[in-house]
């Protein structure tokens, strides 16, 4: 077979060089917006930048609309910010990271995924289950992973603008400089406004705030493929302010009192972290990093009367040894990290500041057959000044049944400190009460949060009628020892704070099924069903504002790319959510109830993208095209500073329809 191939080959080249000119061949593989590897231990997949492009995608935690794994609910009825869930948890279950450093924590979890533009990011890595041992021990629904644009493979300039009917506006640039031969720096600059106050469904209230962002970023990259070294460092600054609230709120004149009720919400955060690596040149199999990062999260916050300020000064290292044992199929990776946060907060001028810090090492053994079986065992130890000393043990495992297959097992178990105020401060947006009842721990008088994750997931990829498809099914159940409870079951007018007293677990099943039915023309859809219950004081409810069944639809076509570079492309993504459990409203008068459960809905987005050429094209889209709204999104509307206002029960759009229209710019 061999020689019937070099002989083919020969035969080809001489053909070709006889003629009396050589036509350019070219072969393409179509890249795909989510990526799979049949051939990961862990149940990860990559959202690349073309699939970040089917949407407006203006920062992070907008980049998932299109992904069936996230799903993606308002928080609230006034700051407009989006909360993602995994498996079923919201986002502080989840790990954040930026280029595996720890980013969307403590101060910055209720806001922090808005403050990654979107055309910074080259791809998000999406685990389900418990992550790895070398990025800590605080996942425990799994880890988002997000790389930013390398400087050495940035392109010289890239200009992004965009408006919506919702007035919002913005302005991204990118410049990109090769220094040297080993030097290449990236500057990146954001803005974004929103200048026109709308209130869609009458309520006398801002559908979304008012605000404005600047957020700046640089970033140096030196590689030296001859020595082994790689080295980024990256700074970063941004400022971002909000203010939400009455129509006629004017906070020169109305902030804390109650002439008006208004909120502001004003933001400044530094980051510097730098990377260090170095690939030892006669063992390319070895390999040692150091990390570091360090930055300071200053919020100022009113909610009417309600005050909340918090400070978060944070350092984190981290070094990293990869190696073999014996042969490159008995690899592992070993290190210590280091962790430090100085918190300075007031609830209510109340002064709950705290230091944590912790420093932990870890072993993880990977076994790997790349045709068969592949597992990841992982072991680390940690000591921390208020969770204690304690381990985590996590373990992965890939098997293949056919080069068609592939069927991945995971368990692991996570711990991590309840950031209670910093994680629900939409609860501040209301007139409900603070109440912590257990006093005997070290977290707000709280113990830490641990639960255990398991988790199952079979691909399968095969053809119909020609066309390729694959589904996957995946089956996940979290099981926690101890949950912060945030309690909004018991009454109206409070929010209680406590150690979980019974049970409180979620499953999740997720059923995917994608298909190319023609050419260019590609359809991927998703059944989620959500067992997620919790025993409260008051009885056992499934978790607030989380619908236990969901589907997903998402259908994209392309047109063939022109000798002048011009393509069309169509996107389209439907969303059903079935009905939710909604927060005890029994004791408000009849205006201010609603019902136990929500209504089930469904929301159409919607993009057209012309590629005018290789280096400009435009887009169009809408959001919510169907015009959903959610009807009484905020309680006792007419009295904001009576004990029945609040607006943190969400469980749809509050604004309607959107449509949006931008475009792109690059210099290659």
């Amino acid at each position: 077979m061999k020689k019937i191939t070099y002989f083919l080959l020969l035969f080809l080249t001489t053909f070709s060089f006889s003629q009396e000119q050589l036509d350019e061949v070219k072969v393409v593989k179509k890249k795909k917006g989510i990526q799979k590897s049949l051939k990961n231990v862990t149940n990860t997949s990559v959202v690349t930048s073309k699939e970040l492009l089917k949407a407006a995608c203006c920062n992070l935690a907008e980049s998932f609309e299109t992904n069936p794994s996230i799903d993606v609910n308002f928080s609230d009825a006034l700051t407009g910010t989006k909360q993602i869930k995994m498996l079923g948890l919201t986002s502080p279950y989840l790990m954040i990271t930026e280029e595996n450093i720890p980013s969307v924590r403590g101060a910055s979890q209720a806001y922090g995924l808005s403050f990654t533009p979107g055309t910074w990011i080259d791809n998000i890595q999406i685990t389900k289950g418990a992550g790895s041992v070398v990025n800590g021990y605080e996942s425990i629904s799994g880890q988002i992973n997000t790389e930013l644009i390398k400087p050495a493979n940035d392109i010289p300039f890239f200009l992004n603008a965009y408006g919506s009917t919702d007035s919002r506006y913005e302005l991204n640039l990118h410049f990109n400089k090769k220094v040297t031969d080993l030097w290449a720096t990236s500057l990146f600059v954001h803005g974004n406004a929103r200048v026109q106050k709308n209130d869609m469904n009458d309520d006398m209230f801002l559908d979304n705030p008012l605000g404005r962002q600047i957020n700046v970023a640089n970033r140096w990259q030196y590689s030296n493929p001859e020595t082994g070294w790689v080295t980024f460092i990256n700074g970063r600054f941004l400022k971002d302010e909000k203010q939400t609230g009455e129509l006629d709120f004017d906070p020169k004149i109305d902030k804390l009192t109650t002439n008006k009720w208004g909120s502001e919400i004003n933001t400044e955060r530094f980051d510097f972290s730098s990377k260090v690596g170095y690939v030892f040149k006669d063992m390319p199999y070895q390999s040692i990093g150091f990390q570091n990062a360090f930055s300071n999260h200053n919020q100022e916050s009113y909610f009417g009367l309600n005050q909340y300020d918090i400070q978060q000064q944070s350092y984190y290292s981290n070094l990293i040894l990869n190696s073999i044992i014996n042969n490159t199929q008995h690899k592992f990776a070993t290190g210590f990290n280091f962790s430090y946060d100085n918190y300075i907060e007031k609830v209510n001028l109340v002064d709950v500041s705290r230091i944590d810090n912790s420093v932990g090492a870890f072993f993880e053994y990977t076994y790997d057959d790349t045709d068969k079986l592949s597992y990841v065992l992982g072991f680390r130890a940690d000591n921390h000044n208020r969770l204690g000393a304690f381990l985590t043990p996590r373990l992965h495992i890939r098997y293949n049944p056919s080069d068609k297959s592939v069927l991945r097992l995971s368990a692991g178990r996570g711990k991590r400190a309840a950031n209670i105020y910093a994680e629900n401060q939409q609860l501040f947006a209301s007139s409900r009460q603070f109440s912590i009842l257990d006093t005997e721990g070290n977290i707000y008088g709280l113990n830490p949060e641990i639960a255990w994750n398991y988790g199952m997931s079979f691909t399968h990829n095969f053809r119909i009628f020609d066309k390729v498809a694959d589904v996957t099914l995946d089956f996940y159940r979290t099981d926690f020892q101890n949950q912060a409870i945030v309690d909004v079951m018991q009454s109206a007018q409070q929010v209680l704070f406590y150690n979980l007293k019974g049970d409180s677990y979620a499953n999740s099943l997720q059923l995917d099924f994608n298909l190319e039915i023609i050419k260019h023309l590609n359809l991927r859809t998703a059944y989620k069903y959500y067992d997620v219950s919790t025993d409260y004081l008051s009885g056992t409810f499934q978790r607030p504002l989380q619908a236990k069944h969901r589907l997903f639809g998402n259908i994209e076509y392309e047109t063939h790319i022109s000798d002048e570079g011009q393509q069309w492309r169509f996107d389209a993504t439907v969303n059903w959510l079935g009905r939710q459990q909604l927060p005890t409203t029994a004791n408000n008068p009849i205006a201010d109830r609603l019902p136990v459960f929500s209504p089930s809905f469904t929301t159409l987005n919607m993009q057209i993208t012309l590629q005018q050429s290789s280096t400009l094209e435009f887009y169009f889209g809408g959001e919510n095209i169907g015009n959903y709204r959610q009807i009484n999104a905020v309680l006792g509307e007419h009295n904001p500073f009576g004990v029945h206002f609040d607006t943190s029960i969400i469980y749809g759009p509050v604004f309607g329809q959107m449509f949006y229209a931008g475009l792109r710019f690059k210099i290659k």
